[in-house]
């Protein structure tokens, strides 16, 4: 399953690369662990990688990659190991207004640590607000559906388009 992810965001970064209108974006997010996950780590912090490409006037599409980590905390005495993921996914958004953007990014969090952590289905809806031309703040949930559970946010951040 993971190498149908990574041949399929393979293609979309070669596809995206022969895109002349898109716009290459870079981000970080702080967030608060939910569900499942809240029992165990306190909190997580991420960095995000997309290039979008414009569809229309208000829809643009693209690859995304990221990177987020959710630190373990102490539990019953015991210190919990922080557990990392590499999500590989496609992006949408579309611009509601001007200041206002919904979005969603869908792939696979490939999971990076501890041991035994495979990753799985990946989401994250968000909705945005730009404060300038190249900054946008956002507010996502996201998750990542591993066996046994679910890793999840609900988190701010912010964007720089460059």
């Amino acid at each position: 399953m993971k190498k149908l992810f990574l041949t399929i965001a393979v293609i979309a970064f070669g596809f995206v690369a022969s895109a002349q209108d898109g716009q290459f974006n870079a981000g970080v997010n702080l967030g608060l662990p939910v569900g499942d996950s809240s029992d165990f780590y306190s909190f997580s912090a991420g960095v995000e990688v997309n290039y979008l490409f414009s569809v229309s006037d208000d829809f643009q599409v693209g690859p995304s990659i990221g990177f987020t980590n959710f630190f373990g905390k102490e539990v019953g005495g015991f210190d919990v190991d922080s557990a990392s993921f590499l999500p590989l996914a496609a992006a949408g958004r579309f611009a509601v207004s001007d200041q206002f953007t919904l979005g969603a990014d869908l792939g696979y969090g490939i999971g990076i640590s501890p041991d035994g952590n495979d990753g799985g289905f990946y989401y994250r809806p968000m909705v945005g607000y730009s404060i300038s031309d190249n900054i946008m703040l956002q507010a996502s949930y996201s998750g990542v559906s591993v066996n046994g559970g679910t890793f999840s946010n609900i988190g701010l951040g912010v964007m720089f388009g460059l």
